[in-house]
């Protein structure tokens, strides 16, 4: 099938990351040039070959969301370098796991802008070029934690379900300018993310990793977790030609994990 998205300019944050990168290398098989944005360069080296692997041209940077005066900086070199972003996918990194009561304030500070701020920002930084062109897509990656909250990763929870009223609201702004704006939500998907969870899991309740992704799987339906590629081609769909009557939406690929409706 093919995404029409061929000789687009994609900008994916987190890109160093399983699922970022994931996202990254399925834009590129389809033909989309991808800028990757991470603060790990091993990462985003990592991305950088796979993405060219497939015949695409890829830009790396070197980028901490948490900074917010280097968005205009860093997408003036996407622009320059590659080409205007008409496909905007925002993956952040999460705090660490805790409960959501009695936390400090410069924590929630610090996560907000990092998690939150700074993909508003980002996304108002494109938006206006989107618009003129008359094509754009917004795609965010969340967490099951915002529908269905997880014990422990209460901060989590709170800061990604913000994005998710953002997401929507943006989306009815937008929509008659044919940009389309959708959040992603993966389940219990194979990164590093989720073996240092499911890690810090075990030792706060004294068992082995072992036993805390059997109790995982066992609540999965599909009885296995997620490959990164299988939330990458997710993402590539919602940004592609096929895609265009989805937006405002929040696309679960989670195995059937999420037992919300």
């Amino acid at each position: 099938m093919d995404l029409g998205i061929a000789g687009r300019t994609a900008l994916v944050h987190g890109a160093g990351g399983g699922l970022g990168g994931a996202i990254a290398v399925a834009l590129a098989r389809e033909g989309a040039n991808v800028a990757i944005a991470d603060v790990d360069p091993t990462g985003l080296q990592r991305t950088e070959q796979e993405v060219v692997a497939h015949g695409s041209r890829a830009l790396p940077l070197e980028w901490d969301l948490a900074d917010l005066d280097i968005i205009d900086g860093h997408v003036t070199a996407v622009e320059r370098e590659v080409g205007p972003v008409e496909i905007l996918v925002n993956v952040t990194g999460g705090p660490p796991p805790t409960p959501v009561a009695g936390q400090d304030e410069e924590a929630w500070s610090a996560h907000f802008r990092s998690m939150v701020l700074s993909v508003i920002a980002l996304t108002d930084r494109v938006l206006p070029g989107m618009r003129d062109r008359g094509w754009g897509r917004v795609i965010t990656s969340t967490s099951s934690g915002a529908v269905a909250p997880i014990p422990s990763l209460g901060m989590s929870n709170t800061l990604r379900a913000s994005l998710h009223g953002w997401s929507k609201t943006l989306a009815r702004e937008v929509g008659r300018d044919g940009i389309t704006v959708n959040v992603v939500l993966p389940g219990r998907v194979a990164t590093r993310r989720i073996t240092a969870l499911d890690a810090a899991k075990a030792e706060r309740e004294g068992s082995s990793v072992e036993d805390v992704r059997a109790e995982s799987t066992s609540s999965i339906p599909l009885g296995r977790y997620g490959d990164p590629r299988e939330y990458g081609d997710a993402v590539a769909f919602l940004a592609s030609a096929g895609a265009s009557y989805i937006t405002g939406s929040i696309v679960r690929v989670d195995g059937g994990l999420i037992p919300t409706i």
